[in-house]
């Protein structure tokens, strides 16, 4: 069973997706905020597989509440709720931990699809979401400071990081690379491990603040 906290200062859309992720036989929503600072209590004290977060809420705003929450359990994958595709957010709700993005006005099937994917630890990022990521990446220098934990990946798993920070599905990867989606799952699994990177969200976030993709 996939366990759900949702966080959204509007009672309507919580409502609307309550209902139609508890109409899913594996979904169970456990816990609901109103604000970044509840959902950050909510979160510690409920433990959930995913968090829908609202970007913008009172008291805390998303960001700072999953930066909070994923600071204190690794086991939360937290999805930002916002209005529109192209958020202003996108960068800094990745670099607080964020594992994807979902729009509000989204298809019913979408949103829960978009909770099974986060519950596994793969990335939710939309192909507009990643090409505004790039954007934001490309305008900032490589943190040089990335450098050493990058020499810790092998030729195989520098490959395979690259490949899954352009939104690659390890099937995608294993026929780039011609090798099987096992071992592709592998070489994923061992970089994320080496850089302590919650999920692929944030393989994304190191492939380019690392300056291994430009």
């Amino acid at each position: 069973m996939i366990r759900v906290l949702l966080a959204d200062d509007q009672a309507l859309i919580r409502a609307g997706f309550r209902a139609l992720l508890r109409a899913e036989d594996d979904i169970d929503v456990v816990a609901e905020a109103s604000d970044g600072a509840q959902a950050v209590a909510l979160a510690l004290q409920h433990t959930p597989d995913v968090a829908l977060i609202d970007i913008q809420m009172p008291t805390m705003d998303g960001i700072e509440a999953t930066r909070r929450i994923t600071t204190s359990s690794t086991a939360v994958r937290v999805v930002m709720l916002t209005n529109y595709g192209l958020d202003e957010y996108v960068y800094a709700a990745l670099r607080a931990g964020a594992s994807g993005f979902l729009v509000k006005d989204t298809e019913p099937a979408d949103l829960i699809h978009g909770v099974r994917v986060a519950a596994r630890g793969d990335a939710l990022l939309s192909p507009a979401i990643t090409r505004r990521l790039i954007g934001e990446f490309v305008s900032r220098p490589p943190r040089g400071s990335l450098g050493t934990a990058l020499e810790l990946l092998t030729n195989r798993e520098r490959e395979v990081v690259a490949l899954a920070a352009r939104g690659l599905s390890n099937d995608e990867i294993a026929a780039d690379m011609v090798i099987s989606p096992a071992t592709a799952k592998t070489h994923i699994s061992r970089a994320m491990t080496k850089l302590n990177a919650r999920d692929r969200a944030q393989l994304v976030v190191f492939a380019y603040e690392s300056g291994l993709m430009r």
